[in-house]
């Protein structure tokens, strides 16, 4: 009977499930009809509407800035500074977080690669994979391009296949651009694949035609661009124009339509920007050649009345590419040079002669025992180090003129710091030492001729000069100090340093007007601080007991004499701000830190004196007493 109940309810149960499932199946189905009903008559009226546009609701047009996006990610990652290994590793960072979000990874154990066609991109991050792949490979190029020695033949192979795996990701980018970007993200990503193609045929050294056509059209679309949109689009397009422009005019240089000479192209090589450094570089290898060609008539140097030969065509060839860096320092275009760009060439002619010294003690090392040739080396390797010494002066001269310029006025023009005299005193230390080393490294030797006999004591004069403007400046910092006495010392002493150097250069048969000029100048402002000083050390001695008898009386215990200003939370029903202008530096009064020390109430002090007046009963019946022995008792 038990199991004849069971079975009844088993079955109960199993029929009521069938028919709750068979319920669901038909409200599914009665749904999807419904929804089937409602899409068809959505579509039928979207068949009859004329207007209705059913590829712009399929596929959106997206629209990417390619040009402001490069620009902002190349300044933030690198290419501020020409480091392009920096930028190519955001490139591959860029893309790793770009493949993860989208769940785009091409497999986790075995690779799996995956193609990026028009039906892929759904979003518009699927063409910044695109376009950051391009630009890893072109990153990766220019990094090789900027080798030390530059790259070798297998470097240059890959070099031209990294260009060449930029061009292919590039044209990918414009395809698809074109298909789902909006007109003007089309425009941009076909300037940019012509600039990639422009670049490898460019670096190719072929086809110069086409690499022209390449620029040409990249400009024409920046052009267009930048005559629209806002105004920090249109000055992006520009500078782009503007980087395009230097690689054109070589092109046309190279095919034959443009009589562009050397310095011209030395000119468009000073411009800045990451679309040029391509162009530098090949500059820079042509100019290479052309120096080691003009090299080969480099036999000799000529220094003080003596002359070196030269055997290593490495030595040649820098030492030319300085002479010639030499030519634009001292030139007639000298005075028309910046500091900046002035500077920047004194650096470059300190690594062309570092790099020939490096040479020639390369060469003293393999010598062997030829006297000779040891001879020779060695007096190459002390000529060229002391033309070093010698621009070396003249670079920290110009930093010493710099350095003055801004010492008379409060700002500069960028709002630099002001110079202090203690950076032209820490400057003129360098200028003793490098006349100290420079006529030490000219007074060595044994056979020493008249000319060096007469250089070493220029550069003991330029030393006196040197010492009295260090001793100027000196002065002006005790004096800036408010030490009058250590001052005034100072000012005379070096009235006296230019007034001996002054009549050391007028005795010398050949005077630098320069010179001696600037000394005379010297002589009167020392003169001219001397008196300031003496004077004003006399007033503040006199106006001392004065002024200290005003600081006495101001002081008050309680501070009421003292008008304060309030503070911000002492005046919060007026509107008065509590922060100064921003051309006075004042502290912002809005609560008085540390706070003030306030009285606090605190527990009465109590004083017993009745404690002294007071009989108190003995106690001593109640204290206990030691017990002792029986022997103890004799002896207690």
């Amino acid at each position: 009977m038990l199991f004849a109940c069971m079975d009844v309810l088993s079955y109960y149960y199993c029929s009521v499930f069938v028919v709750s499932n068979v319920m669901i199946g038909m409200f599914r189905i009665s749904t999807l009809c419904l929804v089937a009903g409602a899409m068809a008559k959505v579509t039928a009226m979207e068949i009859d509407d004329p207007n209705s546009n059913i590829s712009d609701q399929i596929s959106p047009k997206f629209s990417i800035n390619v040009l402001q996006l490069l620009k902002s990610s190349q300044m933030q990652h690198g290419l501020r500074h020409g480091d392009y290994t920096r930028y190519r590793r955001y490139c591959t960072a860029r893309l790793r977080r770009l493949y993860k979000s989208l769940k785009f990874t091409h497999g986790r154990g075995k690779y799996t690669r995956k193609a990026i066609t028009e039906s892929t991109v759904t979003e518009v991050r699927f063409l910044h994979v695109v376009l950051y792949t391009a630009e890893r490979a072109w990153s990766h190029a220019m990094e090789k391009r900027q080798l030390p020695d530059g790259p070798n033949a297998r470097q240059r192979i890959y070099l031209i296949g990294r260009l060449r795996k930029a061009v292919k990701w590039a044209d990918l980018f414009s395809h698809l651009c074109s298909v789902k970007g909006d007109s003007r993200t089309s425009l941009e990503a076909e300037a940019y694949a012509s600039y990639m193609k422009g670049n490898l045929l460019f670096e190719q050294d072929r086809n110069w035609d086409t690499a022209l056509r390449n620029f040409k059209s990249a400009r024409a679309v920046y052009e267009e661009l930048g005559k629209y949109g806002d105004v920090e689009n249109q000055v992006l397009c520009r500078e782009r124009v503007e980087e395009l422009e230097p690689s054109i005019r070589y092109c046309l240089h190279k095919i034959g339509g443009s009589n562009l000479r050397t310095s011209e192209l030395l000119q468009i090589g000073e411009m800045e920007g990451p679309a040029l450094d391509l162009f530098k570089s090949k500059l820079e290898a042509v100019m290479a050649e052309a120096r080691s060609q003009q090299a080969a008539s480099l036999t000799e140097f000529h220094w003080l009345g003596n002359r070196f030969p030269i055997t290593n065509a490495k030595t040649r060839v820098s030492i030319l590419k300085a002479q010639e860096l030499e030519k634009d320092l001292h030139g007639p275009s000298a005075d028309s040079l910046s500091a900046e760009k002035r500077l920047a060439t004194f650096d470059k002619v300190f690594t062309a002669y570092h790099e020939a010294r490096s040479c020639i003690r390369s060469d003293l090392a393999s010598a062997g025992s030829a006297e000779n040739v040891k001879d020779d080396l060695n007096g190459l390797d002390k000529a060229v180090s002391a033309v070093l010494g010698q621009r070396t002066i003249e670079r920290n001269q110009l930093l010493v003129s710099i350095a003055k310029s801004k010492l008379t006025r409060r700002r500069d023009d960028k709002n630099e710091k002001v110079t202090k005299p203690e950076e032209l005193v820490r400057l003129y230390d360098l200028l003793l030492q490098n006349t100290a080393d420079l006529s030490d490294l000219v007074s060595s030797g044994r056979d020493r001729k008249p000319e060096e006999v007469t250089f070493a004591e220029e550069c003991q004069l330029k030393s006196l000069a040197f010492r009295a403007e260090r001793c100027f400046y000196l002065a002006r910092s005790y004096s800036l100090a408010g030490k009058r006495s250590e001052a005034y010392s100072l000012y005379c002493r070096a009235r006296s340093l230019a007034e001996n150097a002054l009549h050391e250069f007028q005795t010398h048969s050949k005077t630098d007007q320069v010179m001696i000029k600037e000394l005379k100048t010297l002589y009167d402002e020392c003169r001219a601080y001397s008196c300031i000083e003496h004077a004003t050390g006399i007033i503040e001695e006199v106006k001392a007991p004065e002024n200290l008898s005003k600081k006495i009386s101001t002081i008050s215990l309680s501070g009421a004499d003292k008008k304060v200003e309030k503070y911000l939370l002492e005046k919060l029903n007026f509107y008065e701000s509590a922060v100064s202008e921003s051309n006075v530096k004042a502290v912002p009064r809005i609560e008085p830190f540390p706070p003030a020390l306030q009285s606090i109430p605190r527990n009465p002090i109590v004083l017993d004196l009745a404690d002294s007046f007071i009989d108190f009963p003995s106690i001593e019946n109640r204290m206990k007493k030691d017990k002792k022995g029986f022997i103890s008792r004799f002896w207690g």
